[in-house]
C-alpha cells in the first residue's frame, strides 16, 4: 500500500513565537483547503519558558525578573499542559496533521508521538517509556521529551520536545510540567557523551514515517511560500537573506 505523503520542513534555531505563528497560519491553511498536505517542522528553539492551557507561573521557582535579566521569555501557548523549557540541543516536531488524513483519535495520536522518540532513544540503547504521571517520554523516573499538542478545526499542531544535548538548568528553576519532584534528563545525560543532532533529527524523521505510514517529502520554507503565501513565510525568508 503506497504511503501518503507528508511535507517536512527542516529549520535551524527559529524563535518560539515566529514558529507559532508559521503553526497556526499552516492550520488555517490545511483547514480552508489551501494547503492539501500535512506538515512536519522539526527545529530548535533559543531558551524559552512557555506555558500550557494549564497555566504554569506558579510552577516558574525563580522571578520573572531573573528571566528577563537573562534574556528568557515566559511565553503563553495553546499547546495543552503545563510549564517547560526550549533551547538549543532540544530537537522540537511540530506536526501540522488532520486528523482525518492520520485516522486516529487525538489519545492515539499522542501515544503515535511518544512513540517515534521511544524508538529514536532505543536506536541509542536508552530505555524509555512512558509514564502516568504525565505525557510524554521517561526514562525511569526522570523525563526525557514533553508533549503538548493543540487541536483547531480537526487539526493538531504543536508537538513533542525531545531533549538531546541541551543544557538542563533551567528546568531547575521550575516544576516541569507542574510535577514536583521528577528528574529531567537527555539523551547526552543518559549516554554520557554530546550526539549529532542531525543524526537524531534523521532517525526521528525514520520512525516517523514508519509508525505513521506516511512518506517524508523535505520541503524548503520559500517552497511553502511560493504555493500558500503567508507572513509567517515571509518573515523567515526575510531573516535567512539577512543572515546570508
Amino acid at each position: 500500500m503506497p504511503r501518503r505523503n507528508c511535507l517536512c520542513v527542516d529549520l535551524d534555531c527559529t524563535d518560539y513565537q515566529d514558529a507559532r505563528t508559521l503553526q497556526t497560519e499552516l492550520v488555517a491553511a490545511r483547514w480552508e483547503k489551501r494547503l492539501g498536505t500535512d506538515v512536519v517542522l522539526l527545529l530548535e528553539h533559543p531558551p524559552v519558558f512557555t506555558l500550557g492551557r494549564r497555566g504554569g507561573r506558579e510552577n516558574l521557582t525563580v522571578s520573572e525578573e531573573m528571566l528577563t535579566d537573562r534574556g528568557i521569555p515566559v511565553i503563553q501557548s495553546e499547546r495543552g499542559g503545563d510549564i517547560t523549557f526550549h533551547g538549543p540541543g532540544q530537537l522540537v516536531m511540530y506536526p501540522i496533521m488532520d486528523l482525518t488524513s492520520v485516522r486516529v483519535g487525538v489519545v492515539e495520536y499522542v501515544e503515535m508521538l511518544e512513540e517515534v522518540v521511544i524508538r529514536v532513544a532505543q536506536n541509542w540503547g536508552i530505555t524509555a517509556g512512558r509514564n502516568p504521571l504525565n505525557r510524554g517520554v521517561w526514562v525511569g523516573n526522570s523525563k526525557l521529551a514533553s508533549i503538548g499538542i493543540a487541536v483547531r478545526h480537526g487539526i493538531c499542531f504543536h508537538g513533542i520536545a525531545l531533549n538531546v544535548n541541551l543544557s538542563l538548568d533551567p528546568f531547575s528553576w521550575i516544576n516541569p510540567c507542574g510535577l514536583k519532584g521528577i528528574g529531567i534528563t537527555s539523551m547526552e545525560k543518559e549516554l554520557g557523551w554530546s550526539l549529532c543532532m542531525e543524526e537524531v533529527r534523521q532517525n526521528l524523521k525514520h520512525h516517523l514515517e514508519e509508525i505513521f505510514g506516511i512518506k517524508l517529502i523535505m520541503t524548503k520554507i520559500e517552497d511553502l511560500e511560493i504555493k500558500w503565501p503567508f507572513k509567517a513565510a515571509d518573515a523567515f525568508l526575510k531573516r535567512e537573506r539577512q543572515s546570508v
